[in-house]
């Protein structure tokens, strides 16, 4: 468990600010990093909304770990490109925001519990630089990573928001970026192709209960059933929104924002907590 002098130690650090809103992104293709669309100019929009944080927190959907929550510590992030296939103007995007070592160190510490452990290696992969190019476009905000332990339950990442919802406090903007909907098995390429059924009815069920603030029907499996196996074969875009739900609480209004669904099996939905 954290010792009261780790928790102390944090608050120091940190400047006591207002509230800090938090952030879930439905990132979907990395295209997005270098098209002007409906995604990329909504979260243009949210980022000169957004109020100047001293540090983010993201939570990618593409960081995955087992056994342990890793915390980046790195002081330069590399820009991953951790895809294929695409153009070379994607593979020529950077994003060198600096890193925050000593705070990422405090939330190791932090994390004690859930096993976490420090990383120098990883940096900001493409769920989070390719929305972090539009929230913050002049990278000079300190940014690093946490990732998500696949190797525990649902419930699991809501406890990781929890713990971390404290920082909200101190002008750390905890951003997750992942798909509520996300089952590349599924994806229909024809730009006009109507949303898979399981699509819908996900991404609606989810609105609604995160709406209701009901997390333990999000987290519960034998409720979910066959659908969550639907939307997501593997859940790994699913937990980067639970660690955001995690850390709201009953004071926060809740904005819903880019609900499409694209390419048939991608829920682009994103959503913000803020305080009232």
């Amino acid at each position: 468990m954290t010792s009261p002098r780790t928790l102390d130690a944090l608050r120091d650090r940190l400047s006591p600010s207002d509230r800090m809103p938090l952030v879930f992104l439905g990132h979907g293709s990395p295209m997005n990093a270098i098209e002007d669309n409906a995604y990329s100019r909504a979260w243009s929009a949210l980022g000169q909304a957004l109020p100047r944080p001293q540090a983010i927190l993201v939570v990618s959907a593409h960081w995955m770990s087992r056994g342990t929550t890793l915390v980046d510590i790195s002081r330069h992030p590399r820009t991953i490109h951790d895809f294929y296939g695409f153009p070379e103007a994607l593979f020529a995007q950077r994003y060198p925001a600096p890193g925050a070592p000593d705070l990422a160190r405090e939330i190791g510490a932090l994390l004690a519990r859930h096993h976490a452990q420090t990383d120098d290696e990883w940096g900001l992969d493409h769920g989070a630089w390719t929305v972090l190019k539009y929230l913050y476009p002049d990278a000079d905000v300190p940014v690093f990573q946490v990732s998500v332990d696949m190797s525990r339950g649902l419930a699991h990442q809501l406890e990781i928001g929890r713990v971390l919802a404290g920082l909200r406090d101190r002008g750390v903007l905890i951003l997750g970026s992942g798909n509520v909907v996300h089952n590349l098995r599924a994806v229909s390429w024809g730009a006009k192709e109507k949303p898979h059924d399981f699509a819908l009815e996900f991404d609606r069920m989810f609105a609604d209960r995160l709406s209701d603030r009901d997390l333990a029907a999000l987290t519960d499996r034998a409720r979910l059933g066959p659908l969550l196996d639907m939307a997501h074969p593997s859940v790994d875009h699913y937990l980067p929104a639970l660690t955001v739900a995690g850390a709201a609480d009953a004071g926060d209004d809740l904005t819903f924002m880019t609900d499409a669904i694209d390419l048939g099996s991608i829920s682009m939905r994103s959503f913000v907590f803020h305080a009232r």
